[in-house]
């Protein structure tokens, strides 16, 4: 029998040994949980920015982040990444949580759920990683506006980020807000920082969509924290149609992106580099619709820069496709939209776009073909969006993006 004196001792011994017990019986329900057929991405975004070269950059201490963004199919659990990818140090993250909108900053208080890290609230993402959060119980529905509220205790250094979300998200005054109500507002952000991605727990027969392209995919010229993206259409389309099963859809534009190159810090990698992250590594991805190459086109076609050709793009294109095959994926082409009177317009690059076109609708590469191209053009002036379609001469607004998003032909998803 002890004494006295080596009782502390032992229940210190003991109190150790449950804690390890206790973590194993975490680790081994968290994989579990996470090995479960049914997770499938309902929502996704693409990393973009790239680490400047002069580190002049804003940098968040003892702040919290409040980030809105919208579902597509909907799951009784979720699961958040979040990724470090092209951070400077590793990021400390002191709390996450996951919430319904009101509107804006504001939250639903009684559906608000602390987000864990193998059972702990906090955790340090090193650089270049990405983390997976515990299974939350939480009920997404489809077609809503979520809100991910993460905490940054420390110097968070460059953080990875979808710079142009086209979503007002905010930014709070000193302190962990993650569980306010009311989120006290010290700034607003068009980026999405961290968050790469939300899977949920749904019907095993329900596979994702990824839509991959350009700021035309990302949504660029629609209505700020409307979602009025052509995918955000295309997903209220399907789950109208009480004809097809129901899909995720998942969206990979990144404004500015190139399927060739790279262009400025915010404009991402190129299409062939972030193919494996931000399309191959999502939940359940049977299908996607690649729209990408006006922005080699239109962005070599200045200064003293050499024209990326068709042929150039459309290499590009036969890794994707081969990639997105090895996989499983069917991957359908879509045309490049017309450009005449954007910025970056020229008559040489016009040849080339329309030598693409010529490959995506008639090479038989793909597994079917998206004809944007036909759906927003100006029947007088078919080398221009229609006027009513678009306020740039590049991008499509609401009414452009929805008429994309009707067009497209369901039967290819049966």
């Amino acid at each position: 029998m002890p004494t006295i004196r080596e009782l502390p001792r032992q229940l210190m011994r003991y109190a150790l040994v449950f804690l390890f017990v206790s973590q194993i019986g975490i680790a081994e329900v968290t994989a579990q949980q996470h090995s479960d057929p049914r997770w499938i991405t309902t929502w996704a975004t693409s990393p973009s920015t790239l680490p400047p070269t002069d580190e002049d950059y804003a940098e968040i201490e003892d702040q919290t982040l409040r980030l809105v963004i919208h579902s597509s199919v909907g799951g009784e659990s979720a699961r958040l990444r979040l990724a470090n990818y092209h951070g400077d140090q590793p990021v400390h993250i002191g709390a996450v949580t996951i919430a319904l909108q009101t509107e804006g900053s504001s939250i639903q208080s009684a559906s608000l759920q602390s987000v864990s890290f193998g059972g702990t609230e906090s955790i340090s993402i090193p650089r270049g990683a990405v983390v997976l959060s515990d299974p939350v119980s939480f009920i997404v529905p489809q077609l809503s506006n979520l809100v991910v509220s993460v905490y940054l205790p420390e110097s968070s250094g460059f953080l990875t980020a979808h710079a142009l979300s086209n979503q007002t998200n905010y930014i709070s005054s000193s302190g962990d807000h993650t569980a306010a109500t009311n989120l006290p507002i010290e700034g607003e952000s068009p980026a999405w920082n961290l968050l790469t991605a939300i899977d949920v727990i749904h019907n095993e027969q329900v596979s994702a969509i990824a839509t991959v392209g350009d700021s035309i995919t990302d949504g660029w010229g629609s209505t700020l924290s409307g979602n009025q993206r052509w995918p955000n259409h295309f997903a209220r389309r399907l789950f109208a149609d009480n004809s097809i099963d129901n899909f995720a859809v998942v969206n990979a534009g990144i404004s500015g992106n190139q399927v060739t190159t790279e262009g400025n810090s915010l404009f991402g990698q190129n299409l062939q580099a972030r193919f494996e992250r931000d399309v191959l590594a999502l939940s359940k991805v049977t299908h996607m619709v690649l729209m990408e190459g006006i922005n080699d086109i239109g962005m070599s076609s200045s200064g003293d820069a050499q024209l990326t050709s068709a042929d150039e793009i459309i290499a590009g294109y036969r890794n994707i496709i081969a990639r997105a095959h090895a996989r499983g994926i069917k991957i359908f082409g879509a045309t490049l939209t017309p450009y005449e009177g954007a910025a970056y317009y020229t008559q040489a690059g016009e040849i080339e776009r329309q030598a693409v076109n010529q490959f995506i609708r008639t090479s038989g590469e793909f597994d079917g073909v998206i004809d944007f191209d036909s759906v927003v053009q100006d029947p007088n002036n078919p080398g221009r969006i229609l006027p009513s379609f678009t306020q740039d001469n590049l991008h499509p607004n609401d009414a452009g993006y929805k008429a994309m998003a009707d067009a497209i032909d369901l039967d290819l998803f049966r």
